[in-house]
């Protein structure tokens, strides 16, 4: 493990997969996952260790990765470049879910980035499903503040994920939720990361304007329909995407599926 230290002298922790001459790779979790429970980014850095520099790495808050308040989406923008900066810039980033939007956001804050490759950016930009509640960030914040994570992870789970409070009842009893309650305080971070684009509404015009480098665009052709939906939104939105069903997949790609793809990816085809 290693680690480096943010702007704001956060410490972020990390592997590395790879060789010191590979491509520099960033493996960007979305809400609530990270080292330790997510084994998938790990997988793909020793498939990919022969090409590329593989980083997984903790986000703020998480795993073995410190905090520093207050939060700010530019906070996690800085520790992107703090990571790049190690790694050996320019790197390419890949980013699951709500951290397929930070890696966004970084390319659009010009961070020394190649490429873009994003997996179920989590948009919803129609009426195929209930849209976030407008007040979602702050009755997440308002229940760390009150010592209750469990019921900002419960509010994550039914408003953002789109599961029923009886399958969050069965999880709460499962020995994984202490968890998901451990992280509970960054669910709000990766809310204001995603901001109002989960409203239903269209993707804003002039948000990613910025990102012209290429863009891989995937979803599985076995999710949610609002998922493939946003992922279609945003290629749709950028000149630069490409838009990549993964046949089978759901929310999720294991790593002998999505290493093949950043593989052709990264080297341009």
């Amino acid at each position: 493990m290693g680690t480096v230290r943010s702007e704001d002298g956060t410490t972020l922790a990390f592997d590395v997969w790879g060789g010191a001459h590979g491509q520099p790779l960033i493996m960007v979790d979305g809400a609530t996952a990270h080292r330790g429970v997510n084994p998938t980014n790990a997988e793909v850095g020793r498939l990919l260790g022969d090409e590329f520099r593989v980083y997984t790495y903790d986000r703020r808050g998480r795993g073995e990765s410190t905090d520093t308040a207050p939060y700010a989406v530019e906070r996690e923008i800085e520790d992107l470049a703090a990571l790049i900066a190690d790694a050996g810039a320019p790197a390419m980033l890949f980013g699951w879910s709500s951290g397929a939007v930070l890696a966004l956001e970084a390319a659009a804050a010009g961070l020394p980035i190649t490429r873009l490759a994003l997996f179920e950016p989590p948009f919803v930009v129609d009426d195929s499903r209930p849209a976030l509640p407008a007040d979602y960030v702050q009755r997440l914040d308002a229940f760390i503040a009150d010592g209750r994570p469990g019921d900002a992870a419960e509010l994550f789970m039914t408003a953002a994920v789109g599961g029923s409070a009886q399958d969050v009842a069965g999880f709460r009893q499962s020995p994984f939720w202490s968890v998901v309650e451990a992280v509970a305080h960054t669910i709000a971070y990766d809310g204001r990361i995603m901001g109002d684009t989960m409203s239903g509404n269209p993707l804003p015009r002039d948000r990613w304007a910025a990102v012209t480098l290429p863009v891989l665009v995937m979803h599985g052709t076995g999710t949610m329909p609002w998922m493939i939906t946003g992922a279609q939104a945003l290629a749709d939105l950028l000149p630069t995407a490409t838009l990549l069903p993964v046949q089978g997949e759901q929310h999720s790609a294991p790593a002998h599926v999505l290493a093949p793809a950043l593989r052709r990816f990264g080297q341009g085809h």
